[in-house]
């Protein structure tokens, strides 16, 4: 290795930091540990992958997670191995990424129109005749684009139709426009239509019945869009997909595409990736298994535990974690639980309220008389795992008892 080329460093192990920590390890009562760390619960993620199979299976639908949310080769094949027909992706350095991971079946939800991208994705396919791979289209323009780049490597992608609204994110505004860009994909040597796509996360971000009758109504539209396409017989031979669901609303999607008669067989595709991670915040409030008389259930998996650097005021501590280490943009981490700095004595830190967090501290406010110590651990829950994931190149993997069991690795 040249001298100026440093290992990698795993934050959260003590020492040199170039090995994960050993298997076994108490992570709250080893010298092999530095703090903050955020951990990661099997038995919680093993639920998350356990309840999500079982709704597609009772539902009939298939389910391609999106890998954005942890990039972890562990999580995501664990995910392909419980049942997910493949993994999501949003950028051509995902596509790739999955890639590397061993993912068959990728789907990048979203156009793809850089032409290095393009190239690379063509090639790949060209050459790995047994993997599956979809993307979208919205506009002529991008399908000219795809057969310009196709056209030079040799090869054929599958893509799908994105629909959206007037102000929202990529995808086309009209059914004129649906039914415009089908024909073209048709017209391609290099393109195979699929069916039709779209996001309805971008269209509320909560569960009101407000936000819900704008959910159906947009999934109303992708529906007539398939069924425009469709009656101008422009969908090849065999199955439609018809895609959406984020991680708050696919229990709408599925409702709402169950009953779609097309001149052939439909297959309703969901795309969250919240759920395996699941959190204490936006998720458990917004989530569909999170709410009343759900049949199923996501359980948090994420804690992030840092160490008491002082307790300047009575009603004040500093705590060792930040904006470097944990999400911020949805919620604060929520204090679930206080050990003494050996990881012994854990009780409820229910009391507690991080009110800001600074690159490297937080700020927990407690009441004058809880006995919390310099040193001492406080252990949270997060909020939005999206943005926890890529703070961490390393999570140890957890037991019940807080033993190391494994490790995820995440490449963002």
């Amino acid at each position: 290795m040249h001298k100026d080329i440093l290992p990698m460093l795993y934050k959260s192990v003590a020492g040199d930091g170039t090995a994960p920590l050993p298997m076994g390890t108490s992570v709250l009562a080893s010298h092999e540990v530095f703090s903050p760390l955020m951990v990661m619960k099997q038995s919680a993620m093993r639920h998350n992958l356990a309840s999500m199979t079982a709704y597609c299976r009772q539902h009939g639908v298939r389910h391609a997670a999106h890998g954005k949310t942890s990039m972890s080769p562990q999580i995501l094949r664990a995910a392909v191995a419980a049942g997910a027909w493949g993994i999501c992706a949003a950028t051509p350095a995902q596509v790739r990424a999955l890639r590397t991971f061993g993912i068959e079946k990728v789907f990048l939800a979203n156009e793809l129109v850089d032409t290095a991208g393009i190239r690379w994705i063509a090639e790949y396919q060209r050459d790995n005749p047994g993997s599956e791979f979809i993307c979208y289209v919205d506009s002529l323009a991008g399908v000219a684009l795809l057969d310009e780049v196709i056209a030079e490597v040799g090869s054929r992608l599958c893509v799908l139709v994105e629909i959206s609204v007037p102000g929202g994110r990529t995808g086309c505004r009209s059914l004129s426009e649906a039914v415009a860009i089908a024909k073209a994909v048709n017209d391609s040597p290099y393109l195979h239509l699929t069916g039709v796509a779209g996001y309805e996360g971008a269209i509320a971000g909560d569960r009101s019945e407000a936000s819900l009758a704008a959910v159906r109504h947009y999934c109303a539209t992708m529906i007539a869009a398939a069924e425009a396409i469709d009656a101008e017989q422009l969908f090849p031979a065999g199955e439609v997909l018809l895609s959406a669901g984020g991680g708050t609303f696919f229990d709408i999607v599925v409702e709402s595409f169950s009953g779609v008669q097309l001149s052939q067989p439909s297959v309703t595709l969901i795309r969250s990736g919240a759920y395996m991670a699941h959190d204490d915040g936006l998720y458990a409030r917004i989530a569909p298994f999170a709410q009343p008389n759900a049949d199923y259930s996501f359980q948090s998996t994420l804690e992030i535990w840092g160490r008491v650097l002082s307790r300047p005021e009575p009603e004040l501590a500093i705590l060792d974690f930040g904006r470097r280490d944990v999400p911020f943009d949805q919620d604060l981490p929520l204090p679930h639980f206080f050990r003494d700095r050996d990881g012994s004595n854990p009780r409820s830190a229910s009391e507690g309220v991080i009110t800001a967090v600074n690159d490297q501290h937080a700020y927990l406010r407690i009441p004058a008389a809880l006995p919390l110590a310099v040193g001492d651990w406080v252990g949270c829950g997060i909020s939005h795992p999206c943005t926890a994931f890529d703070k961490w190149r390393y999570l140890p993997l957890i037991d019940d008892d807080y033993r190391c069991v494994g490790e995820v690795t995440t490449f963002f």
